[in-house]
């Protein structure tokens, strides 16, 4: 779900990988990115507990791509023209069908299947077309930047946003009950796919797949919010949320992405020109609107989006029992498929800690690390910058590159991890 989750067979090359890993003939080009979060990188969302309850909606239209809007509250606004569409699907029993033909639809320029149902391909049609305010140039300046960028980004959308994912209540739990819920591991390969397509160099021209796994997301948010609320489990603990997946909800994951990571690329003192920061929020509002984020919540510059990630996101990260789970699945599975001779969990956990701070890693139940927590804060500004050209070798302390081999190794985690899979609806929430 919007913290979603895709793929395909993608080059390595976007994510600027090449010089780091090597030639990586066949792995899936969803499995780069972190994802998207990875699981963070779009995902079905659940509701925060009252006591962390989100402010009262006081963001200005004024500030987003549209310029205007009624200014309703996102939580509670939907996407009613596909979840009415994906409904009908699931309830007259089209999902295998279509899940079938939708295989085969894997490039931006590709046509939609034959056989899909006319009111699906009727919606699918409109919802595949960029909106008018799509920047051609800022997409191209976008696509450079990801490749140029692509260790820190798929490390922040990967460890980072996955983290922060957890630490979402709403997120967490939908993630938990629902279908993907049963097996994290594949869910961690499906989060990665749409974040994989948005870091790729082709990521919005014909050959790319942002289009694709956007769209097909799209249903698959429609169909847990049509889905989820059946679940017993969900219902016990959605704080009240009666259908999952607001807008507001969208706008917490897509937070926990760009915001999130442009962020942290400043606090690493990354260089970077304004236009490619431009470019990388560009990319991201584009891809906001693909995947059915009304253009009067999208933020139209950095202040704007900061502004609004302080109201929708902050207040509402807490620590919930799925979270924990799901965070313990996921650095238990990253230590143990990247051993032997891989990353510890000791530094796997220290590693979270530092991009996601001491408040989310303890919502998230992850252990303290004293050693490699001191090591982490010492050795990766030095590190950044020694790959910024901005101080020389002698000065990047030799444990740095320990810490430099198990960023690599998460990332070739996720790069491995989503081979043959895809973005498909579900019919059923998890089992059980």
């Amino acid at each position: 779900m919007l913290n979603v989750y895709q793929r395909i067979k993608w080059g390595y090359r976007a994510t600027g990988l090449k010089e780091e890993f090597g030639a990586m003939d066949g792995l899936s080009r969803r499995k780069m990115v972190i994802a998207g979060g990875a699981l963070g990188v779009f995902g079905a969302l659940g509701v925060a507990s009252p006591a962390r309850a989100r402010s009262l909606w006081t963001w200005e239209p004024s500030g987003s791509v549209a310029g205007k809007g009624a200014g309703l509250d996102p939580d509670w606004v939907w996407d009613e023209e596909v979840d009415q569409l994906v409904g009908s699907v699931i309830d007259r029993g089209d999902v295998p069908r279509v899940n079938e033909l939708l295989r085969t639809w894997t490039r931006n320029d590709q046509p939609l299947p034959d056989g899909l149902p006319a009111d699906l391909r009727e919606f699918m049609e409109k919802a595949r077309q960029l909106p008018s305010w799509a920047d051609r140039d800022k997409l191209e300046t976008a696509a450079k930047f990801n490749e140029s960028r692509g260790l820190y980004l798929n490390l922040l959308n990967g460890v980072g946003g996955g983290m922060l994912s957890t630490a979402i209540p709403r997120e967490a739990r939908a993630v938990y009950y629902s279908k993907g819920g049963a097996d994290m591991e594949d869910r961690v390969a499906k989060t990665s796919l749409l974040g994989f397509a948005v870091g790729d160099l082709n990521a919005y021209r014909p050959d790319g797949k942002v289009v694709v796994e956007a769209v097909k997301t799209r249903l698959v948010h429609a169909a847990v919010r049509h889905l989820l609320p059946k679940s017993p489990g969900w219902s016990r603990t959605s704080g009240g949320q009666k259908i999952p997946i607001s807008q507001a909800d969208m706008l917490v994951t897509w937070h926990s992405l760009p915001t999130y990571a442009m962020r942290k690329l400043l606090d690493w003192k990354v260089p970077m020109k304004s236009a490619e920061s431009a470019g990388y929020l560009h990319v991201w509002q584009v891809t906001a609107h693909m995947l059915g984020i009304r253009d009067e919540y999208i933020p139209a510059s950095w202040d704007a989006a900061n502004a609004q990630s302080k109201q929708v996101l902050d207040p509402v990260l807490a620590r919930t029992r799925e979270g924990v789970e799901l965070t313990d699945i996921l650095l238990g599975q990253l230590a143990e498929q990247t051993s032997p001779g891989g990353i510890d969990r000791p530094l796997v956990n220290a590693l979270a800690r530092y991009l996601v701070g001491d408040q989310v890693a303890d919502w998230d139940g992850i252990p303290r690390e004293p050693f490699w927590e001191k090591a982490i804060e010492t050795a990766w500004p030095k590190l950044v910058a020694f790959r910024e050209k901005l101080i020389p070798l002698p000065l990047v302390p030799p444990l740095a590159w320990t810490i430099d081999e198990a960023a690599r190794q998460y990332i070739l985690f996720y790069l491995t991890k989503g081979r043959g899979t895809r973005i498909e609806i579900p019919e059923t929430n998890r089992p059980g």
